[in-house]
């Protein structure tokens, strides 16, 4: 397992480098910048004339997760940030023909226990192979405002080769979309949704808290084991992350090994084509449609 920064590998190893439990770090470009700024202009138009990083000394938070459930869904769908996300493949090296995203998704992470559920839901140390993803997703993360180690995420490296015992079993992604997802905002002191969570003690540690600038991005498996860390800082972590699978590897139902993700449905349907917004072949997807394991 490894860290590159701005490596000029292709697109297709670093792709199976990934799937191996390496992390690629990139330092802004263009269309992320872009991304980002449209992140911050929707959100501090949203939240005028308050700080959108100091909300918790200015809004009550059930008033703050009201809001959020107006802007975080307008970000995603916003035509504009589809374009963005178009550009960040082509810079970095993705064929747009083969390459397909999800929606780019607009995630906060406040300080102390002010907003941790439903609409700014912490999540938990987890794999997102848990909810349904498949073995071949990349992610992509980037800060949205400045970063540090007291607000950012983390990679709990020690079970990248080590099973968690988990209740995925439990986690069909149809019925998440159908009964839960909706209601994420009525969820502002705790969050009742049944979602696949560890069943026995994880060790945090060692852990892996990365910083990049502003527009900056990781790269990652969506097999890796991540969470949000606890926000001890005084500031509001906005942060934009978004998925990317390769036709090639759907096909051929590779990516990274499933140690212990027993999830039903998948993800696929989301995603759109980098160069024309089309949908995956539902011929390619079929296969994936009861469990995300070869």
């Amino acid at each position: 397992m490894n860290i590159f920064i701005d490596s000029d590998l292709d697109d297709t190893a670093r792709r199976a480098t990934i799937y191996d439990g390496s992390i690629f770090v990139y330092s802004p470009c263009p269309s992320a910048l872009k991304l980002c700024n449209l992140a911050r202009e929707m959100t501090e138009k949203t939240f005028y004339p308050h700080d959108p990083r100091r909300l918790t000394e200015h809004l009550p938070a059930e008033h703050c997760a009201e809001m959020l459930a107006t802007l975080k869904p307008k970000f995603i769908h916003d035509p504009r940030a589809k374009k963005c996300i178009q550009g960040i493949l082509a810079e970095l090296g993705c064929d747009l023909e083969k390459t397909y995203f999800d929606v780019p998704r607009l995630r906060t992470a406040f300080p102390g226990e002010y907003l941790k559920s439903g609409i700014a839901y912490a999540f938990h140390p987890h794999r997102d192979t848990w909810y349904s993803a498949p073995l071949c997703q990349v992610n992509w993360w980037m800060p949205v405002y400045p970063v540090s180690s007291d607000n950012c995420m983390a990679f709990h490296l020690g079970y990248w080769q080590k099973a968690v015992k988990n209740g995925s079993r439990n986690y069909n992604y149809a019925k998440w979309n159908e009964e839960s997802r909706h209601t994420a905002a009525q969820h502002v002191k705790s969050d009742t949704r049944v979602q696949p969570k560890p069943e026995e003690s994880i060790e945090l540690d060692p852990q892996l808290r990365l910083i990049c600038k502003v527009g900056g991005l990781f790269l990652f498996s969506a097999a890796h084991l991540h969470s949000t860390v606890p926000n001890i800082s005084p500031e509001t972590r906005y942060s934009i992350d978004f998925r990317t699978v390769h036709l090639d590897d759907v096909w051929a139902r590779s990516g990274a090994a499933n140690l212990d993700s027993a999830c039903t449905g998948t993800t696929m349907r989301d995603y759109l084509q980098g160069k024309d917004l089309s949908h995956i072949p539902e011929e390619a997807i079929a296969p994936y449609d009861n469990t995300v394991a070869p």
